[in-house]
């Protein structure tokens, strides 16, 4: 059985190796200038943290972080939400994740709440990970009309799968995240919608 497994993570590895280099990537015009670090934390899971820049002001990517029941469009993974209710200026959210290095469906069970200032904190309260925490701090730059966020996520899954492939996918998994995210801001800016 370990054969198998470990030839079936070589593979794997392989081809997120491929999509990391950016050979099968393709890059939005409209694409945020970003810096993004991935690292495998000494205590147990993930931590990403990078600088974004968008180019729309901080209340548009505020609405965006915010329109939890679609969050799934967001991401370029199979994802599903499963409940999302308001309670007392907190959000929580159920969130079923599929993966293809994950077998099946995974569940993160979140409380989001707002940051003073702008930005949004999204919190841990059970389900299949071990740790999550994310935080989006926004930032107006220039004259109002771009952004600077500072984003940070620590994140463990309750997996076999070790956490040196997990870095491999999650970093490409947030490069489409952030071009995503921007490419809906732009879409928002120009339609005021």
């Amino acid at each position: 059985m370990r054969p198998i497994w470990l030839a079936r993570s070589v593979l794997l590895l392989s081809v997120f190796l491929l999509l990391d280099s950016g050979i099968a990537v393709g890059q939005s015009p409209t694409a945020a200038s970003h810096h993004l670090d991935v690292r495998i934390e000494p205590a147990g899971g993930i931590r990403v943290t990078a600088t974004v820049e968008f180019p729309v002001e901080p209340a548009i990517i505020q609405r965006i972080l915010t329109d939890y029941a679609h969050w799934p469009d967001l991401f370029d993974v199979r994802m599903r939400m499963a409940d999302v209710r308001e309670l007392n200026g907190r959000t929580v959210t159920d969130i079923r994740i599929g993966h293809a290095l994950l077998p099946g469906e995974r569940r993160l069970l979140c409380e989001s709440r707002l940051l003073p200032g702008g930005g949004l904190i999204t919190e841990l309260k059970g389900g299949d990970f071990k740790q999550y925490r994310r935080v989006w701090k926004l930032n107006p730059v220039e004259d109002g009309s771009r952004t600077r966020a500072e984003f940070d996520l620590l994140v463990e899954i309750d997996t076999m799968v070790p956490d040196w492939i997990l870095s491999i996918a999650i970093r490409r998994d947030m490069e489409t995240h952030f071009r995503i995210v921007t490419d809906k801001a732009h879409a928002m800016s120009t339609t005021g919608r």
